[in-house]
């Protein structure tokens, strides 16, 4: 026999079965205790929160041999008919593929025949928004005034799609999103029946991604299970076959970007990404991130909001204190509007990679939240001694001598005789040795300014901010190491450095370029 995926197998029968949308079923049920049906019904809602389940729950209720207080007795003869799909009291149509004029001129030629059996012919049209304009002038009449024995019930996920003529004749009902408790223990208490061992953590998480549709919620359960059949599911098993990333790692992101390692940023991303996780769930789960530690420091008494652990809320409650509130706001922001782009973007680890440098980088944007972080990190530079270059223009430095001032001017005028040899060969071959790295190392690359670092170490100087986060990474810096190493036979400290000065390159560091008398190629000769 064929398998049945669990959200069919599961699929209430009964009003009593239905979770998270009491006030609908207990409304209904009161209709039909008291003998006040209605013509005309518009369900609305999310996928998945069961909207055609209750709605072929009202049909077998309504035609029920033996209700029971309000719900349908499940045993009876239509009931049986109506669960197997057998019914021709019972009219599904799904709106999308039969949304013409002439699939509703066949409903209304239809409604004119009175049910053989039962006392109600329930016409279920789902997806109605679907349906074309002059479908819905067609049905307009028909629902106006219909047969005493006709029932119809519309299905719509997009409710401002349909014309307010069909509103005013449906009793509407919004659908509620389904809790993360209530798909919880609805999935607990058919993990039971099934007999499959999961971990509690496991269905909290599967309840959380499930975005309120009890559906999807089992079809991710179902997804799980049939990778790691027979074995028990545990939290990182669940992790992994989504392709989602665990919240130690979003801990791990939020310190990069506070600490403006942007470099560091875009590593922790190449590893979820080699480790197969998905680019956009890993957007959706890091934006709910900041959004907990925001309304953590927004209020000391968030913590029945939080859908967390406690050991996890201890973290959170200490990684909320790193930043201000404005910061996370700007977070926020960058990611959700990055979550609209990337559902339809081809690079989408490309743009996740703009999105982290432009964290990093506030100096990138010119919005108010990114001028308030700019600012805040000047003045906590300005505090640690840091006295910006107009300021240092301004005053003289013979009129302010300090023992720093003066050590780094003599250092700046010993730097031309202290090149060490190793640094020289390196700048001398630098043209031949960028030519034979791998494509966006070598592109970058052929833009950055040379200079001494230290006492031996060569200072790569870039003024673009996107190149200075590529090529600062661990991986490409050792590339470049390599090349050093095979072209010259030494081994040469590489450090790797923006312009932040507000400057041209000649008046903030020595150019061993010129000094070395060696043309650096700054634009690709293709061009």
């Amino acid at each position: 026999m064929s398998y049945t995926a669990l959200y069919r197998k599961f699929r209430p029968q009964g009003f009593e079965d239905v979770r998270g949308q009491e006030h609908i079923v207990t409304t209904l049920k009161n209709q039909i205790k008291a003998g006040r049906i209605g013509h005309a019904y518009l369900f609305c809602g999310t996928r998945g929160t069961g909207k055609t389940t209750i709605a072929k729950i009202f049909a077998k209720a309504v035609n029920c041999e033996n209700p029971a207080e309000g719900s349908p007795c499940g045993q009876c003869a239509s009931c049986r008919a109506i669960a197997a799909g057998n019914s021709m009291n019972v009219i599904e149509i799904d709106a999308a593929s039969n949304n013409g004029v002439d699939n509703i001129r066949e409903i209304r030629e239809e409604v004119a025949y009175s049910p053989t059996e039962g006392r109600y012919k329930v016409y279920i049209i789902d997806e109605v928004h679907m349906l074309s304009i002059g479908a819905f002038n067609a049905l307009l009449k028909t629902l106006e005034e219909p047969p005493s024995y006709v029932i119809f019930i519309l299905a719509t996920t997009e409710a401002h799609k349909i014309p307010i003529t069909i509103l005013s004749r449906c009793q509407r009902y919004d659908f509620r999103r389904i809790t993360i408790d209530v798909i919880s223990e609805r999935l607990t208490e058919l993990m039971e029946k099934e007999q499959v061992e999961v971990e509690p953590k496991a269905i909290r998480y599967l309840a959380k991604a499930a975005d309120g549709s009890m559906r999807d919620a089992l079809s991710l359960l179902d997804q799980c299970i049939a990778f790691y059949l027979g074995e028990t599911l545990t939290y990182d098993r669940v992790l992994e076959v989504l392709g989602a990333a665990d919240t130690e790692v979003f801990s791990r992101m939020l310190r990069k970007i506070i600490t403006k390692d942007a470099a560091g940023a875009i590593s922790l991303l190449e590893e979820l990404m080699i480790q197969g996780r998905e680019p956009g769930q890993f957007v959706t789960d890091f934006t709910w991130y900041l959004r907990n530690l925001l309304l953590l420091q927004s209020s000391d008494n968030m913590e029945d909001v939080l859908d967390i652990s406690s050991e996890n809320l201890l973290l959170l409650k200490e990684e909320a204190q790193m930043a201000k509130g404005e910061e996370f706001m700007r977070y926020i922001r960058i990611f959700s509007e990055l979550s609209n782009q990337i559902r339809y973007g081809t690079q989408k680890r490309v743009m996740i990679e703009i999105a982290l440098i432009k964290l990093c980088r506030p100096q990138m944007e010119q919005d108010y939240g990114s001028l308030v972080q700019r600012i805040a990190q000047l003045e906590e530079r300005m505090e640690q001694g840091f006295v910006p270059r107009a300021a240092q223009e301004a005053v003289p430095a013979q009129a302010y001598p300090t023992p720093q001032a003066a050590e780094e001017q003599e250092q700046k005028k010993q730097l031309p005789r202290a090149v060490p040899e190793d640094v020289q060969q390196a700048v001398k071959n630098w043209r031949s040795m960028i030519e034979d790295l791998s494509g966006g190392l070598k592109s970058y690359l052929k833009s950055a300014r040379l200079s001494l670092g230290g006492e031996s170490q060569l200072l790569i100087v870039l003024e673009d901010e996107v190149a200075e986060a590529f090529v600062n990474s661990e991986s490409h810096i050792q590339e470049l190491k390599e090349a050093i190493a095979e072209k010259t036979g030494k081994e040469v400290e590489i450090k790797v450095q923006l312009n932040e000065t507000g400057q041209p390159f000649e008046s903030s560091y020595v150019d061993l370029g010129k000094m070395i008398n060696m043309e650096i190629t700054i634009e690709d000769e293709e061009e």
